[in-house]
């Protein structure tokens, strides 16, 4: 179908880019259209803007889209068909099947008529998935003699019975219920860090997509002409239930595709949890265009603005979002940088993907990191009045079904002592390596820089001492546990001789806790409201001066953007009465002078080496 409208009358002003492939004749879908619709229509690829086109024609169709008609049709054909039916609701998002649209758009699973729905194939695949691993651990039997035991109920080609050929339970496909605002919602994936060969590579690629957003579903199940066991069914429907809540679909380790039943929720295999509250620059889930109708910026003057290239620039606001992938991610990159220093990099490699899980090799990761309870307390500060920014949440870590049962105690006491170290040594989100500071002496934005994650909890395991001294003790403490705990993994390592991770320059180093590295504790002064290490990295007498003959920060010390995008070399978390201050590349200037000018301004009683042990 072809949607048009009048067109716009002619302007002396540039033209601007619109997400549309005839500009001239702007589609205007209805409410009803599937997503597909608004695919048709999407610009070509080949134009200058088609990153901004993905982020405007995602956000239109999450915004404009209304599947209501077609979601009350599909379920009350389910109730009639099936025999057994019942709610599941993703408590936060779902991405499950689906594939890649134009420019790598990565979409979830839609049925013919483009409705997002389960499809029954997977739900047969999670229930009989369940039943397997539930007979393999109830009878001690191998994958291939539990298959057996599940043909009575899913069916076997292979099976002993003629009659176990064909599954006894019909599932159907699971579509969200009606009347639930925005089934679709925006989202974003951003592999910051990538392994090149045996090295890491710093390069974000923000890539917005589709997924299901906090829906409820409507289960339907029935039985197949030649069964009329009703305990059949019930044991199928308990399997799919277990099922749905360990997870479907893709990144199910990252609290994405759990879908519980109300009462059913099973936390057997959750062996850490820590409340949580992180200031300052936030985690943010996306950029959100302000104005769809006006998605590019402009000046007081009301002419649009362009960026050093010449394109216009896109006028977004970052959402600010509690994910469990900044979590998993923020984990993720302290087991590395810890295990870089006493591992080879293809050993960090292998660990890296049993623990967390991997593409490449495809494999699921020992541990599930989930936020439950989270919430966004205080919005990021648009000016100078706003308090800073507050996100709040339930950190929840466990076992996922890949995990050895002979290795879960050694899994929970490594991830115990890399949680606390994770929560001791930086922030997570935007602004992750400072701690977050006021800057309501300067006139440009944003008002707070930085972020400090806190956890909230009497236990004496996240209790703080008083000096830094007794920090230093308690943190060592924490970091030979860590190293216990992967070597009763089975690997092999001597952590009092870390050896160097890669070469280190002026403008090279190595994110890694090797000997190059060296993490200190220190107290002192605040400076122009940033705690006490922190102003003596901006000191003046660390900056650098440009071809202005004005001083700026040295980007081999407090990281650089632009065209050479460098992160900081220095982690800095303020933890109240003391700074822990990580440098990695320490041996060599502009890092070594930044310890020199930190030791020479702090009392000796205030400062102490925690790494190299």
């Amino acid at each position: 179908m072809v949607f048009e409208k009048p067109k716009k009358p002619q302007s002396s002003s540039p033209a601007i880019p619109s997400p549309w492939l005839d500009a001239e004749n702007e589609p205007i879908p209805e409410k009803n259209a599937s997503f597909v619709e608004y695919l048709r229509w999407m610009r070509s690829p080949e134009s200058e803007y088609k990153d901004a086109t993905k982020v405007h024609i995602l956000q239109i169709a999450e915004e404009g889209a209304n599947h209501n008609i077609r979601l009350e049709q599909l379920n009350k054909r389910t109730r009639l068909i099936a025999k057994e039916t019942f709610q599941v609701q993703c408590p936060w998002r779902m991405r499950v099947g689906g594939h890649r649209g134009p420019e790598s758009i990565l979409l979830p699973a839609f049925d013919a008529l483009g409705t997002p729905y389960i499809p029954s194939s997977t739900l047969r695949g999670v229930a009989r998935t369940q039943a397997i691993r539930e007979i393999m651990a109830e009878k001690k039997l191998l994958w291939k003699a539990a298959e057996q035991e599940v043909a009575p109920y899913f069916g076997s080609l292979e099976a002993k019975n003629p009659n176990d050929c064909v599954g006894k339970v019909v599932f159907l496909d699971a579509y969200p219920l009606p009347n639930q605002s925005r089934i679709l919602a925006m989202d974003m994936a951003n592999n910051i860090w990538k392994w090149d060969n045996k090295s890491l590579k710093y390069d974000p690629n923000p890539n917005p997509f589709f997924c299901i957003k906090e829906a409820v579903f409507l289960i339907g199940l029935r039985l197949t002409s030649n069964c009329d066991n009703n305990q059949v069914l019930e044991k199928v429907k308990h399997w799919l239930i277990k099922g749905l809540q360990a997870g479907i679909g893709s990144q199910v380790n990252t609290g994405y595709g759990e879908l519980i039943t109300a009462g059913k929720v099973n936390n057997t295999s959750k062996f850490f949890q820590v409340e949580f509250t992180l200031t300052g620059q936030l985690i943010h889930g996306r950029q959100k265009i302000r104005n769809l109708s006006q998605p590019y910026q402009k000046d007081a003057q009301g002419h649009l603005k362009r960026d050093k290239q010449g394109k216009l620039k896109l006028d977004t606001s970052p959402e600010a979002e509690v994910r469990s992938v900044a979590f998993k991610s923020i984990l993720r990159y302290w087991f590395r940088t810890f295990a870089l220093g006493v591992l080879e990099s293809e050993q960090v490699k292998i660990w890296e993907s049993k623990l967390f899980g991997s593409i490449n090799p495809k494999e699921r990761g020992w541990v599930v990191v989930r936020i439950s309870h989270g919430k966004v307390t205080q919005k990021e500060p648009r000016d100078k009045h706003d308090p800073c920014g507050e996100q709040q949440g339930l950190l929840t870590l466990s076992y996922s079904s890949e995990t050895p049962q002979d290795k879960q105690k050694i899994i929970q006491q490594l991830f115990q002592n890399l949680t606390w170290l994770m929560f001791h040594m930086g922030g997570i989100g935007q602004g992750a390596r400072r701690p977050y500071y006021s800057r309501q002496n300067r006139p440009y934005a944003p008002w707070w820089r930085g972020s400090t994650l806190i956890p909230e909890s009497d236990d004496t395991f996240w209790t703080l001492p008083d000096t830094p001294k007794e920090f230093c003790q308690l943190f060592q403490q924490s970091l030979l546990g860590f190293y216990t705990a992967l070597r009763s993994l089975g690997v092999t390592f001597n952590h009092h001789s870390p050896f160097s991770a890669g070469s280190v320059s002026r403008d090279r180093w190595i994110e890694a806790v090797d000997n190059n590295c060296r993490i200190i504790v220190c107290a002192g002064k605040e400076d122009f409201g940033k705690p006490y290490a922190l102003a003596v990295l901006h000191h003046q007498d660390l900056k650098i001066k440009d071809r202005d003959n004005r001083y700026n920060y040295d980007g081999n010390l407090c990281g650089k953007v632009g065209k050479e995008v460098k992160p900081s070399p220095v982690w800095i978390a303020d933890l109240d009465n003391y700074q822990l201050v990580t440098v990695f590349g320490a041996t060599q200037d502009p890092r070594k002078k930044y310890l020199q000018e930190l030791r020479d301004r702090t009392s000796p009683q205030n400062y102490h080496q925690v790494y190299p042990l």
